[in-house]
């Protein structure tokens, strides 16, 4: 084993090192002999923090006489409120508060081996670290250039530097002004965000979920949100909709069991962000007990969940677009939710080099030969009990989507207020349905119906 990596270990008493370069500084400590797991005393060099590039830990002991980096689990859950994860094959340092994920580790020979792990060091300003706050807020002792600063309305320093270039701030010298407390206050705006470089291997290895709403009209069977979870490797979506946000533990747990049972894999990292229903007690056993890491956005920074977020754009989107060009009123607006989501799965996409979503995870070519128009007007074969030798033997719907699991399409009456699955249908495919008059429905079924 290489003397830089860390054993995450419940046997010690404390952190442990051997190696004294690890160590941003160390306290010396009076002579106090550590007792070893034979009985036998070795001496203590001191205490202090280790930082190297992959793992960050303080009050760590410095013992030169060991030969392994070891690091105690009670005192990294006592240091904060930290959770240890620990399954057959990796481990893992989540912090609960901010839900950040400290550090990862892997299983090798009977031993957890540490690949990174971020505890939080406090470093001590030494005596040589100086910052010249001479410019943080005005005194007398400002530079002119920060009176000029202040004199026109806290000018930025580019324009500022630039006036002085011109001389007519006659032989104004510059300096840094960074620290300036107005800007600091007035200006702060969003940092940019860096171009994300995770790259998912398999289906799986990342979820990313949100939920949208609530949504101004409630739909036929009372649902005022949605939930998404989106493969990241295939960019697959599944939409399950919602009455309440509490809805969202069971929803999951019936997600989760399908991945488990169609595709054989463990979902190994969820990303979301902070809403209550991502943040229950319940949701975080759940997720402990799979083994699979929960990465949660900041506080008001979608950004952070930019999948997501973009997903339900498109989607939103693409069911409005329904609505609206089919005169098909709000109140359908989830079964226009699932209709899009099921036809954006199908389309090809850029983030996986011109396949589908639906072909990156199935392997084969979705079947393009049965869509039609959404919100069109469509006649159903009746069901046997309800047709005569001499009676209509269909009756009008309007098309609202595609079954589940299916091959069938998913019909509304407007008369008994029902929604109906069949795949015995004939499509006017350039009649909205809602653009005939209501009378002429009812005109039509009752005639069908005689």
């Amino acid at each position: 084993m290489s003397h830089s990596e860390w054993v995450l270990d419940s046997g010690v008493s404390h952190h442990i090192s051997p190696d004294s370069s690890s160590f941003t500084f160390v306290s010396p400590l009076s002579s106090i002999p550590v007792m070893t797991v034979d009985g036998t005393f070795i001496p203590l060099a001191g205490v202090g923090s280790v930082v190297t590039p992959h793992l960050s830990l303080p009050n760590v002991y410095l013992i030169p006489k060991l030969k392994l980096n070891l690091a105690f689990v009670d005192q990294i859950c006592d240091s904060s409120d930290y959770l240890i994860m620990f399954s057959s094959s990796f481990c893992c340092v989540q912090d609960l508060q901010s839900q950040k994920l400290l550090g990862t580790g892997r299983r090798e020979n009977g031993l957890y081996i540490l690949d990174e792990l971020k505890v939080p060091v406090v470093v001590a300003a030494t005596a040589t670290t100086t910052i010249d706050l001479s410019s943080f807020r005005l005194s007398i002792s400002s530079s002119s250039f920060y009176l000029w600063h202040s004199y026109l309305g806290l000018v930025s320093s580019s324009r500022l530097r630039f006036l002085a270039s011109t001389g007519a701030l006659e032989n104004l010298k510059t300096c840094d002004i960074f620290y300036c407390s107005g800007c600091k206050l007035a200006k702060f705006s969003v940092l940019p965000f860096n171009q994300s470089i995770f790259i998912s291997f398999s289906p799986f290895d990342l979820i990313h979920s949100d939920v949208w709403g609530p949504s101004p009209v409630a739909t036929k069977g009372g649902s005022r949100y949605y939930v998404s979870f989106i493969n990241d490797h295939t960019r697959y979506c599944w939409v399950y909709l919602m009455k309440h946000r509490s809805e969202f533990f069971e929803i999951y747990a019936a997600f989760r069991a399908l991945i488990k049972t169609q595709h054989s894999v463990m979902i190994k990292c969820f990303r979301c962000d902070l809403g209550g229903e991502y943040t229950s007690n319940k949701f975080y056993q759940l997720l402990a007990l799979d083994g699979t890491i929960h990465q949660t956005s900041c506080t008001d920074t979608p950004e952070q969940n930019g999948v997501a977020e973009r997903k339900h754009m498109h989607i939103v989107e693409t069911a409005r677009s329904f609505l609206l060009s089919a005169f098909v009123p709000n109140e359908f607006l989830g079964e226009a939710v699932l209709t899009a989501v099921s036809l954006i799965n199908t389309i090809s996409s850029s983030h996986s080099s011109g396949l589908s979503s639906f072909e990156n995870l199935y392997g084969f070519v979705p079947d393009y030969s049965s869509f039609r128009v959404f919100g069109c007007t469509c006649f159903i074969l009746r069901s046997h009990v309800e047709r005569s030798k001499l009676s209509s033997q269909s009756a009008i719907y309007v098309f609202l989507g595609y079954g589940e699991g299916k091959k069938v399409y998913c019909c509304f009456d407007q008369i008994t207020q029902k929604l109906y699955v069949s795949r015995h249908v004939v499509f006017l495919e350039d009649v909205p349905f809602f653009s005939i008059p209501s009378t002429t429905h009812s005109f039509t079924n009752l005639i069908l119906f005689v």
